[in-house]
């Protein structure tokens, strides 16, 4: 008798995740910020699987999947790939990871990524990790991590950032005002930034 329900609830957050066992940190900062360094040293310290929403966007392109055709093809034509596509990509390798605790790494994106994630999976973060830094400062560090594209490379970094402003801050913002965002100084050395995020993770183990 109970198999079609759970069948049906199974599906309602698309597989065998428990949204109440699950441990969810979205990872938020600008571009050069230093967000994949930290989450390197989380996973190793902490036991987090970390997971980059644009990384799976990525495989699932590779894949030459039907899905990452049609991803491939709205990234062409400068659309937004939509929140559920991402959100199905990140439920899949949060099941087959066999782990509990996530960090998820540049996602959501936006006010909308937001609202679906939370209303698809079930699931609200347990906080959210950002990481803040001044423009410039991100600006030095990714003209120095491509050297010699510095005159293309300018205008691209600077719309990325604004792009982030509009679109992440928002995200920011919401989960603020419910006490659930951990700010961290990212213009700091690496090292310095990892201490103050090895504090509030020992808080939440």
């Amino acid at each position: 008798m109970g198999t079609a329900v759970d069948a049906a609830t199974k599906g309602a957050n698309g597989g065998l995740l428990d949204p109440k066992k699950v441990k969810v940190v979205f990872v938020l900062g600008g571009p050069g910020s230093g967000k994949g360094t930290q989450c390197a040293n989380i996973v190793e310290h902490f036991g987090y699987t970390h997971l980059s929403a644009g990384d799976l966007l990525r495989a699932e392109i590779k894949s030459g999947s039907e899905n990452g055709t049609m991803i491939q093809n709205m990234i062409k034509e400068g659309k937004i790939v939509p929140s559920e596509v991402t959100i199905k990509l990140l439920q899949k390798a949060m099941q087959e990871s066999g782990n509990d605790k996530f960090l998820i790494d540049g996602f959501p994106r936006n006010e909308e990524n937001r609202a679906a994630f939370e209303d698809v999976t079930k699931i609200e973060p347990e906080f959210v990790l950002f990481f803040e830094c001044p423009e410039e400062e991100m600006e030095r560090r990714l003209l120095s991590r491509n050297q010699g594209r510095e005159d293309d490379n300018i205008e691209t970094i600077r719309k990325r950032f604004r792009v982030f402003l509009e679109s992440s801050l928002p995200v920011v913002e919401y989960y603020d005002s419910k006490g659930k965002v951990k700010k961290i100084d990212a213009a700091k050395p690496v090292g310095e930034v990892f201490e103050a995020v090895k504090v509030i993770f020992s808080k939440q183990d």
